[in-house]
């Protein structure tokens, strides 16, 4: 039998969600003191400090077979790093407040960074090849595994440093942003809210607290929303200085490596041009009005008001079923969804409900939110969810699910090119999304229920592509001007507050306690400029869904294949079967007008007598 870890394969039994998973992370080690852990540790540094000692200062000298050889071996020792690192995280994120949990991500990670050392040399010297000797060996071996990966990693040859200076910033980063980014989880995650509860005072974590602005009683939500604000207001300060520092710490790096704008190390990093980026956000703000502003006044009607107040804003609907969704109930919805369209991505998706790859339970010092986490291809991905029985809750386990399937059939191409780009990575999750809506559409009985489900959709859209081209406003605004000086917490909100209003629209009234909501986020700390990948991918899935919905020949075949080239392929190639092309305006233009078609369809709906349902 497997020795199991504190959060292995147990279920915790909530009388009314039922039993949620909790993940065994085995497969990976089987704890923090594992033989094999402390073995593949001392295993895998002297093959790092091998790799060095056989292969620094000679790359010009291999043939291409050779070379090959060499490719190989790194990416076995990469993978065997990955794969520690990916235990110490998720131990970690199981929760973030046990001090030897933090201790060993800590040590784990300062001593991968340390045999990390040994290896940087091989892409910094890789980069410094001609092109004409690299044309020359790649015809003399079997290249075209790692054409793509190569293709990459000389990509960044114009950003490339000194080695010296490489290795430096490599070194110091676990001294230095990493620990800055556990600051913020650790103090986020000991962040305690007070509410009024039935009449008794509660202190709930974040997770928990956040929950409550779906609730349904308008008081709770309200009551919420201050103890949010107030909660962040009080960290500030603290919040203010990882903020400062971290964008100046990017600012120095990407001066360093001559990056035009602070986006631009990010666009990189996807392969994506920086013209189709701003296509991207400019087409989505010119859209606010039609779509945000539009949908939060409709809204606010709804709520007996022309003002909808920012802690109604993803209120349930008045009258809507606001039934817990149990545990098992949610996994045959999702599976559902997934085998009407492939049989193939339902079979994939239930492994990790028969693995116990999913970690469900809401629990104190837990990570907020939710992830899948690729692992290793040798082993398989994790997801990290906090169910708490809601439908948006059900298309959260969805959409990770989404991106474990898309993470296993992507593995196939190995460690070194499975990883897709955060524009793309968003598309398995976000199409999957889509299945689970549609099902649950198509399953409802009533019109009312139907009307329910689109507008809970919409806003699910509006968060996913408004709300996030507001959060990529909000960053490039701070991190240009910290380019100047170092921010005021009042400044910082004052940014928060602008994109925020041109963003919802002057039907939604913020408060100034909700200056201070910019603070939580987790990902303008851990990944600058991720959050356009989310709108990125939701524009993308709902043009690839108006091909799939025109009944494309082969659908799913080209689909599962696209997700299966994981890094090996950029935006264009993937696209171009299914006759879309990310470059074409036009393209963002056809995946916004989904959300409007929507939209036209609840007003339709609403107007042929269904609107007594919306009224309190």
């Amino acid at each position: 039998m497997k020795k199991l870890l504190s959060s292995t394969s147990k279920r915790i039994s909530n009388h009314k969600l039922g039993n949620l998973p909790i993940w065994d992370l085995s497969d990976l080690y089987d704890g923090k003191h594992s033989d094999l852990l402390i073995m593949e540790r001392k295993e895998i540094c002297l093959r790092a400090k091998k790799f060095e000692k056989d292969y620094k200062g000679n790359l010009l000298e291999l043939s291409g077979d050779k070379l090959v050889v060499a490719i190989k071996e790194y990416e076995e020792i990469e993978e065997v790093l990955a794969k520690m690192m990916s235990f110490a995280s998720l131990l970690y994120a199981a929760d973030m407040t046990d001090t030897e949990s933090g201790q060993f991500y800590q040590s784990t990670q300062e001593k991968i960074t340390e045999i990390t050392t040994y290896l940087l040399f091989f892409t910094l010297e890789l980069n410094q090849l001609d092109n004409s000797h690299l044309s020359k060996i790649i015809t003399e071996a079997e290249f075209f595994k790692y054409e793509s990966w190569i293709r990459d990693i000389r990509a960044y040859k114009p950003h490339q440093l000194s080695d010296e200076t490489e290795r430096l910033i490599l070194e110091k980063q676990v001294v230095g942003r990493a620990s800055w980014i556990r600051l913020f989880d650790e103090t986020l995650a000991k962040m305690r809210f007070k509410v009024d509860r039935d009449g008794q005072e509660k202190e709930l974590t974040s997770t928990e607290i956040f929950d409550l602005l779906s609730d349904k009683e308008g008081p709770v939500r309200k009551g919420a929303a201050k103890s949010i604000g107030k909660v962040l207001s009080e960290n500030a300060s603290v919040f203010t200085l990882i903020t400062n520092t971290l964008a100046k710490d990017k600012e120095i790096e990407d001066r360093w490596r001559q990056f035009d704008k602070p986006v631009s190390s990010r666009n990189l990093s996807n392969f994506v041009e920086d013209d189709v980026v701003d296509a991207l956000i400019h087409s989505v703000k010119e859209m606010y009005p039609k779509l945000s502003h539009r949908y939060y006044k409709i809204k606010a009607g709804w709520f007996g008001s022309d003002i909808l107040e920012y802690w109604d804003r993803n209120a349930p609907l008045p009258n809507e079923d606001n039934r817990l969704i149990s545990w098992d109930e949610a996994v045959k919805i999702v599976l559902s969804a997934y085998e009407d369209f492939s049989i193939e991505m339902a079979d994939i998706g239930r492994q990790f409900f028969d693995n116990n790859w999913i970690d469900a339970q809401v629990r104190k010092g837990k990570s907020p939110g939710a992830f899948a986490h690729p692992t290793v291809p040798s082993v398989h991905p994790y997801l990290l969810l906090n169910y708490q029985g809601k439908i948006r809750d059900v298309m959260t386990l969805a959409h990770e699910l989404g991106h474990g399937v898309h993470q296993c059939l992507a593995s196939d191409q190995g460690h070194l090119m499975s990883d897709t780009p955060l524009t793309l990575a968003e598309t398995a999750s976000v199409f999957a999304e889509m299945l689970t809506f549609r099902k649950l559409l198509n399953d409802s009985n009533t019109q009312n229920q139907k009307m329910t489900m689109i507008a809970g959709k919409i806003e699910d859209m509006l968060n996913t592509v408004v709300r996030q081209v507001a959060f990529f406003e909000f960053e490039r605004n701070v991190h240009e001007k910290r380019l100047v000086n170092e921010l005021l917490t009042e400044e910082i909100c004052d940014i928060w507050m602008q994109v925020q209003r041109e963003s919802l629209g002057p039907s939604v009234k913020l408060y100034d306690e909700y200056a201070f909501y910019w603070s939580y986020i987790p990902h303008f700390v851990h990944s600058p400029f991720y959050v356009y990948a989310y709108a990125f991918g939701d524009c993308l899935v709902n043009s690839l869904f108006a091909v799939y919905q025109e009944n494309e020949y082969d659908f799913d075949k080209k689909y599962l294949d696209m997700l299966r080239a994981g890094g090996t392929l950029r935006h264009k190639e993937l696209l171009s079967p299914f006759g879309l092309d990310a470059s074409d305006p036009s393209f963002w233009h056809r995946g916004l007008s989904l959300i409007s078609d929507l939209l036209d369809e609840l007003s339709e709906m609403e107007t042929k007598g269904s609107s007594d349902f919306f009224k309190n």
